[in-house]
This record gives C-alpha cells, structure tokens and sequence, in this order.
C-alpha cells in the first residue's frame, strides 16, 4: 500500500471545475502574460503571498506553547504537538500543492492557500473567545486552526515560489528561493513579537482577526494578478520525484532542526531559565537570515549550492552549540542571529540543486517535495525535542539540534562528492 502523502495527490479537475478554467487561462502562449524580466520588485511581487503565510503563522507562534502550556494547563510536550501539527497538513499537502501549480497553475495555489488561511484565523477567533469554556473544544479549535494553517501554508508559499520562478524564468531560480525565504522567515520575524503584544492587549482572538483581514485582502489581490503558463510537457510519477529530490530534502530537514527547536521551545527554555524577551530571540534569528540571504544572494550562482549549504550548516552548528550553552539571555540572543545567519542559505543552496534533478514541467512538485522535508522536521521535532526535555531540561533540546545539523552536513558532503564524481564522468 503506498504511504498516505502519495495517495493524496490526486486529480485537479475532481476538486474544482473552476480552477480548471483558471488552468486554461494560464496555458495561453501569449507572450504578454509571461514576462521574464527576473527584476527584484517583480519577484518581490510574487514572493508577497509568501511573506503573508509566514507572517499569519508567526503572530500565534511565539504564544501558543505557553498558552496551552501555561494557561490551558496541559503538557509541555502537547504545547509543542499544537505547533507542530500544523506541519502535519503542510506535509500531506505538498504534493497537491505542487500538483495544483503544475497542472492548473501557482495562481490557483496561491489562492486557495489565502483561503485556507483566512479560514485558520476565524478559528483561532472562535478559539480565543471561548478560551476554557470549555477547555476542551478551545483546544479542539486551536488544532484545527493549526491544520487549516499547514494547508495554507503549502498551497500560498508553493504556489508563490513557482509562479515567481516562472514569471522571472529558471535561471533566476536561486534568486526567487532566496527572496521566498526572506518573505518566510520575515513574517517570522514580524509576526512573532507583534503577536505577542497583540494577545498581551486585546487578547487570543485579535491574532486570528488579523490573519482573517490580511489573507483575505491578499486573496483579492492574488485574484486580480495576471497569470502565467502552465509549462506543457509529459510529467515524472511522484514516485520519481520523490525519490530524485529525497538526499536533498533530508539535507534541509535536520538542517532545519535548529530553527525548529528554536521556533517552538523558545519561550519555554526562556521562562525555565527566568529570563525575559523570547520572542526577540525569533526576531534575532529572522534579522540574521534576512541580512545574510541580502548580502549572499549571488552567492550560489557564483559558487554552487553544495559549496554554500556546506559553509552556512557550519555556521549553524556553531550558533546552535551557543543556544546549547547559554547562561545569559543575551548569549541565546546572539546564539538565535548566528543560526539564522547560518541557516540563511541552506534552503536555496539545497534547493537549486533539488530542481535540476527534474524536468522544467515538474517543478511545483519538485519544490512542494523539496519544501515538505522541512514539514516533517517541524512536525517530529516538537514531541521528539519534547521527550528530550522531560527527560533532561531545556538546554538539552539544543543538543539535539547540534547532533541534527551536523547530520545534515555530512549529507551535503555525500551529496557534493556524488556530483563532483558525475561530473568528472560526464566530462
């Protein structure tokens, strides 16, 4: 029997007729609606759906662990499976997203995703009104917020990423990817320390009316922006996707594993410790990323992505090892900013290798493969890295993500070998 996510790739034209008319729209060969220019503002045009997603995604982040946790009065390591059950729909809907993008178009993605994810805030809404009356469907709502997240997640940020890829042309790839990930972990990075304050003030529902209003304002303009073609061509089996992308999608997860870790157990080691500020950690770690992803983005053109992602793991380790041993609050702040720095071009690096080992026309599966490896890290790290913490204290889930991150260093090093060897072959 083939695994779940397999079986949920399934045929477009069975979900929604209308997105199907959508489809045919973005075939057209007219060249006037397939501009390939690669210009930044351009690309940032696309990658904006993506920013939207994060940011929805960072403003309950930095407070649903100690909400559950604190003030729900359940477990530790059911606080951090409400944040990474997210990632279980993210995961089971990445081939579908990438499906959608491929077959009927990144547009149609995009806007299903912005759905999804307004649909997500009118939960969390209902999750902070009822707060503990009861107790149980606040946390039943709160989960499925969380699901409803994941899809949209998938859907927007696979979508935005090929249509910017296909509106800028593949060779702009590396720079689309690395604008993609400065609109991800900026909305991290913004929403975390405004989600905080919001829920401080006007409470849990405010956060969930918020995402409803910008989602559905980004759902518009998504559907007033001009599509582009779907690339015709015969496309691979998931299998084979899956199984070209797989060595780079397991370099990316447990290279994503300190970013997890910090993610979801920041606020908890912070409040362990009896320190103040753990959302800036968050900002720390996205300023970090946004800076090195600004100041590097040629890097991979001009080096190769096995090059890079092998530095930037290294980088990584070292700001996940000062997380590990942090006795101050400023240490883990500066810890945070080096392993985002690090982390800042692992996914791009990774990333354009991944894409050439595919046809043009399977890109949006490929991407939505590629991208659902980090999906299943941020899923499992949470009641794995919570076990690790019942068993022997905070500071040790950073241990763990030390022993992930130099994991997957060693598969990059594989990985690179592997192609250096191809290619003197090839020659």
């Amino acid at each position: 029997m083939a695994p779940v996510y397999w079986q949920v790739v399934i045929p477009v034209d069975r979900l929604h007729p209308k997105s199907m008319d959508t489809s045919a729209t973005e075939r057209s060969t007219d060249s006037a609606s397939d501009v390939s220019n690669g210009g930044t503002w351009q690309i940032i045009s696309f990658t904006y759906f993506t920013l939207i997603c994060y940011l929805s995604i960072g403003l309950p982040l930095a407070i649903l662990p100690a909400y559950v946790h604190l003030r729900m009065g359940y477990s530790a390591a059911l606080a951090g499976s409400v944040i990474s059950i997210q990632y279980i729909a993210t995961f089971l809907s990445r081939p579908w997203a990438g499906r959608i993008s491929d077959h009927a178009g990144a547009k149609v993605s995009v806007q299903w995703g912005m759905g999804a994810a307004v649909a997500s805030g009118a939960l969390l809404l209902f999750a902070g009104m009822l707060h503990r009356n009861p107790a149980w469907l606040s946390l039943a709502a709160l989960i499925a917020s969380r699901l409803a997240l994941g899809v949209g997640e998938s859907l927007g940020s696979t979508g935005a990423t090929l249509w910017g890829i296909t509106a800028a042309g593949p060779e702009h790839t590396a720079k689309v990817i690395s604008y993609n990930g400065i609109s991800t972990y900026g909305g991290l990075a913004l929403g975390a320390p405004l989600g905080v304050v919001m829920e401080q003030h006007w409470g849990l529902g405010s956060i969930g009316l918020l995402t409803m209003v910008l989602c559905g304002t980004s759902l518009l303009l998504a559907s007033a922006k001009r599509p582009v073609p779907v690339k015709p061509g015969e496309h691979l089996p998931f299998r084979d996707v899956l199984g070209r992308v797989t060595p780079h999608g397991m370099g990316l997860a447990l290279g994503g594993v300190g970013y997890s870790v910090l993610a979801t157990f920041v606020t908890l080691f912070y409040a362990s410790r009896h320190w103040d500020g753990a959302a800036l950690c968050l900002t720390s770690f996205g300023v970090a990323f946004i800076t090195a992803r600004l100041l590097f983005i040629q890097a991979i053109n001009r080096f190769g992505g096995f090059p890079v992602g092998m530095t930037c793991l290294a980088v990584e380790s070292a700001g996940v090892a000062m997380m590990w041993l942090a006795h101050s609050p400023w240490t883990a702040f500066a810890g945070a900013g080096l392993t985002g720095f690090g982390f800042s071009l692992v996914f791009p690096a990774l990333g354009v290798e991944a894409v050439k080992r595919v046809p043009e026309f399977n890109r949006g599966t490929a991407l939505g493969v590629y991208t659902g490896f980090s999906d299943v890290s941020f899923f499992l790290v949470g009641p794995t890295a919570g076990a690790v913490i019942g068993a022997f204290g905070y500071a040790s889930a950073f241990l763990f993500a030390l022993a992930c991150v130099i994991a997957s260093l060693g598969i990059v090093i594989v990985l690179a070998g592997a192609a250096k060897r191809a290619t003197g072959l090839a020659g």
